[in-house]
């Protein structure tokens, strides 16, 4: 996970989450609509994932 991937889950979660599929991309764009703070946690999460 590189520093500009966790400014982006910062920032703006849908977009760094971009490379990981349309799954991830569409469940994070959604939490990011409910709160910010629920988007960037999925971001984490996801980018945190080492079976990806």
């Amino acid at each position: 996970m590189s520093f500009l991937r966790v400014l982006l889950a910062i920032l703006f979660p849908p977009l760094s989450v971009i490379g990981k599929g349309c799954g991830s991309i569409l469940i994070v764009f959604l939490l990011t609509l409910c709160g910010w703070v629920p988007g960037v946690i999925a971001a984490l999460v996801i980018l945190n994932n080492p079976d990806n």
